[in-house]
């Protein structure tokens, strides 16, 4: 069985760690006092490496220490970049500053706070190359299998959609779904995304035997504590780590917020969608970036729409009732990519269908013309979406909009992703795009309702674009 590496990846980033913020300091001292970067070294004040390296090693362990205690040397899977750098940062400051104090207030020889300053923003980008290098090389162990958990779900409810929607969020991380267990025979009629049905709970012990699980994760409702208990008992007989979800009133923990009153912890609910001052920076940003856009690509897109226009007749823009926030509909504009009677000849191509539930889409499909291959390949059609963008239909980030009969054939659990405004991109778009499942799809668009901040926006944009210069999974 796959088993994550622990203890030994920890002490060897420490010690990576501990080369880096020395080799930092090191180069702080060169720039300040060889090459004499802030101003001119008077002979009288030029202090030799020597007297500074016991200086170097003790801030290195003092940082390691920092480093340890801060929990940044655990596994980052909920931390974001950007969260794993800033707290780098944070620690850096308050070991420098010690160190400034020690320095100042034992004054062996005059001191260079200006290289002090350089060593601060060298050592937090010494540490963040460190931790980009640690993140490439777990991601290569990662694709040839190894640290990576065989993770089973048993309950396929709300709980255990969430923790499928984890799992599918974070593609490439510790986490691989096996499958699920579960009672209800609607549930486990059919797999949801790759996680395949294996059975009822009672056939535990047998699909363990069976199938090579690290980690079975329990996401059944609090009605099922007994349940729980025994299939606890199954996992510890046969020797495979086992997390129970807790079902606090029926709420996911990503609504869960804790609070205290006078000293007595208090349990808030905040709801799972984006709201409130929340859903006014996002449309801040959707605003300033989408009109910055617009006219960064103006002549781009004219020249596309002049080529559109001089191959075929027809209309330049691409007009298609989608569905937005709140289930409202709303006139989605693209660039004309097919022939003008392509949605006719849709149910005459109903067989070729690749997508599955209820999307439509073939790889090779006859009705693109020759300019519409290169634009959906480098999703130039989805330039006129900027004035959707602008006219609040959609953001640039969220799910995929969808079409009416799409939303028709939706299941309930389904239903949730339109309590988020449709995005021009979104995790689905960086995750897979058309290589995703349906479920698949859906599960990314509640992981990103329900842990949405403007740093994950941030995020999937900068995303997006290496992702649409490849054309992962775009046709």
């Amino acid at each position: 069985m796959a088993k994550p590496v622990r203890r030994s990846h920890v002490v060897a980033l420490a010690v990576f760690d501990l080369l880096a913020i020395n080799a930092a300091f090191a180069t702080a001292y060169w720039l300040r006092y060889r090459y004499e970067l802030g101003g001119e070294i008077e002979w009288f004040n030029d202090v030799p490496y020597g007297q500074y390296a016991p200086w170097g090693m003790a801030l290195s362990a003092i940082l390691v220490g920092l480093i340890w205690v801060a929990g940044l040397y655990g596994r980052r899977r909920t931390r974001s970049k950007l969260a794993v750098v800033y707290g780098l940062a944070n620690v850096t400051i308050v070991a420098v500053a010690l160190l400034t104090i020690l320095i100042f207030g034992i004054r062996p020889t005059a001191q260079s706070r200006l290289m002090l300053i350089y060593a601060a923003v060298l050592i937090v980008t010494a540490l963040s190359l460190t931790r980009a290098v640690d993140g490439v090389l777990r991601q290569r162990r990662r694709q040839r299998g190894d640290g990576v958990l065989r993770a089973l779900i048993v309950g396929a409810g709300d709980r255990g959609r969430a923790v499928m929607s984890g799992i599918v969020a974070q593609r490439g991380g510790d986490y691989h779904g096996v499958g699920f267990l579960d009672d209800d025979p609607d549930k486990r009629a059919q797999a949801i995304g790759r996680f395949a049905p294996l059975g009822v709970t009672t056939d535990l012990p047998a699909v363990l035997d069976r199938e090579a699980v690290d980690l079975v994760i329990l996401a059944l409702p609090w009605s099922s504590r007994d349940r729980i208990v025994h299939l606890v008992d199954v996992c510890e007989a046969a020797g495979v780590n086992v997390r129970i979800v807790p079902d606090l009133f029926q709420l996911t923990l990503n609504r869960v917020d804790l609070d205290s009153f006078y000293g007595i912890p208090l349990i808030a609910v905040r709801q799972p969608v984006i709201g409130g001052w929340q859903l006014r920076a996002k449309r801040a940003l959707d605003v300033a970036l989408a009109a910055l856009l617009l006219a960064l690509t103006a002549p781009l897109a004219a020249c596309i729409a002049i080529a559109v226009r001089l191959e075929s007749a027809g209309p330049v823009l691409f007009r298609q009732v989608r569905v937005g926030r709140h289930r409202a509909p709303f006139t989605c504009l693209k660039f004309r990519s097919m022939t003008p009677d392509a949605e006719g000849d849709r149910l005459r191509l109903e067989a070729l269908n690749e997508a599955s539930g209820p999307l439509f889409k073939i790889r090779d499909d006859p009705r693109l013309t020759r300019v519409g291959r290169v634009i959906r390949r480098l999703s130039l059609d989805e330039l006129p979406q900027l004035w959707n963008v602008l006219r609040g239909d959609m953001s640039l980030v969220g799910p995929r909009p969808p079409m009416p009969a799409e939303v028709d054939a939706y299941e309930d659990w389904h239903l949730r992703r339109l309590e988020v405004a449709p995005g021009l991109t979104g995790l689905w778009q960086v995750s897979g795009r058309s290589e995703l499942t349906f479920d698949e799809m859906v599960m990314l668009d509640l992981y990103y309702a329900e842990n949405w901040s403007l740093g994950l926006d941030l995020q999937i944009l900068l995303r997006t674009v290496p992702t649409v210069l490849r054309g992962t999974g775009a046709y």
